[in-house]
């Protein structure tokens, strides 16, 4: 009887999970078409339905390094070449703040390409987020339209304090902080009370829960995890795989155990990204 109950409720949350599409919105692409391919194998072996996919070239073993144009912009066209192909996919671009000028020119290029998001990560590539030269570059994808995808996994002290002083400063930008924090998730629960001051709306900062709902799901901290969500705004939570390192089934289950409403977690699964995308 056990074995029948948990085969009932495992096949039920796995109509559940394909009955509400998603939109993945931090997959690493490295080998383009056959990664793309399979990870679509693997959504569609998961029972899952994608609504978009936000695919970038870069991640672990493959960085965009300052000063290393050419494989930037090569790396950048064949993601801007990917989305032409699949229109479910976003394509998500990347550039060096430190490389200055270069840096702006190459946002630009792949702004008027079509692209709508890019993506910086100051551990992997390098840089200080509260350098001047990683302002510029964020307040000008804002007058271009294009948001900013950052890590906030919280790798050392004071990196969610950074960003946060970076949303601040660049309010006319929109930005999606990856891992909300990770375990320091706490600290964005500031946000409640930075409201309460005159011109400090943050509507502007979304958050993608990757990898970080993988820990809290079932977890003593879920109900912290969770007013953490509230307190941000649910209406600015995405929800990410950070594939191929994660997938996205086991994401999307986590999600699924968390103790929020049908209408809140298909906010996070899929609404949230296609208004913010526009699609």
């Amino acid at each position: 009887m056990r074995r029948l109950l948990a085969l009932t409720l495992c096949l039920f949350t796995g109509h559940a999970l394909a009955a509400n599409p998603v939109f993945d919105v931090h997959v690493h692409l490295r080998d383009g078409e056959t990664s793309l391919q399979q990870y679509r194998d693997d959504v569609r072996a998961a029972g899952l339905q994608l609504s978009g996919i936000g695919v970038m070239w870069f991640g672990g073993p493959h960085q965009a390094r300052q000063g290393d144009l050419d494989k930037i912009r090569a790396g950048n066209d064949r993601v801007i070449a990917l989305a032409t192909k699949h229109p479910d996919v976003l394509p998500i671009a990347t550039v060096h703040p430190y490389d200055g000028d270069a840096a702006l020119a190459e946002l630009a290029r792949v702004a008027a390409a079509g692209v709508k998001v890019l993506k910086i990560h100051a551990h992997t590539q390098g840089f200080d987020v509260s350098d001047p030269r990683v302002e510029t570059l964020a307040r000008r994808a804002g007058d271009l339209g294009v948001t900013v995808l950052m890590d906030n996994a919280n790798i050392l002290p004071g990196d969610s304090e950074k960003l946060f002083n970076l949303v601040v400063r660049v309010p006319k930008t929109k930005f999606i902080l990856a891992h909300i924090g990770g375990l320091n998730f706490r600290f964005w629960n500031i946000l409640a009370l930075a409201r309460t001051a005159d011109g400090f709306g943050f509507e502007n900062l979304y958050f993608d829960i990757s990898a970080t709902v993988l820990v809290v799901a079932d977890s003593p901290v879920e109900e912290e995890f969770l007013w953490t969500l509230r307190n941000v705004g649910l209406d600015h939570v995405l929800l990410g795989s950070d594939y191929p390192q994660i997938g996205l089934d086991v994401t999307a289950k986590a999600l699924d155990r968390l103790d929020l409403s049908d209408e809140e977690k298909a906010k996070i699964r899929s609404g949230n990204a296609m208004t913010l995308f526009g699609r």
